[in-house]
């Protein structure tokens, strides 16, 4: 099994897509009000929430599911869906919101 083959699982691909709307967000987020405290939680911030930690139970299956089964392709797939994870939470502790 290749790895593109557990890409294209939603399992596979699934944490990866919900790390880069996490990454857009802050992105958008940024661009739009800039980097000054806000009064209260903004619905950004909670949607960034709640998409950073609906993957985990995602990355917890596929790690589950195909891990056994495709030891080195899985790998690659959770240390792919890991460092997007890591790039969508770097904005967020960088700039300290």
């Amino acid at each position: 099994m290749s790895v593109t083959t557990l890409f294209r699982k939603p399992s596979g691909f699934l944490p990866v897509a919900m790390s880069l709307v996490a990454l857009l967000l802050v992105l958008a987020h940024v661009a739009t009000v800039g980097v000054e405290p806000q009064a209260d939680e903004v619905a950004e911030a909670r949607f960034w929430q709640l998409l950073m930690v609906a993957q985990l139970p995602l990355i917890a299956y596929f790690g589950i599911r195909w891990m056994p089964l495709a030891p080195t392709q899985g790998l690659s797939v959770l240390l792919t869906q890991l460092a997007f994870a890591l790039v969508a939470a770097m904005p967020v502790f960088l700039l300290g919101f």
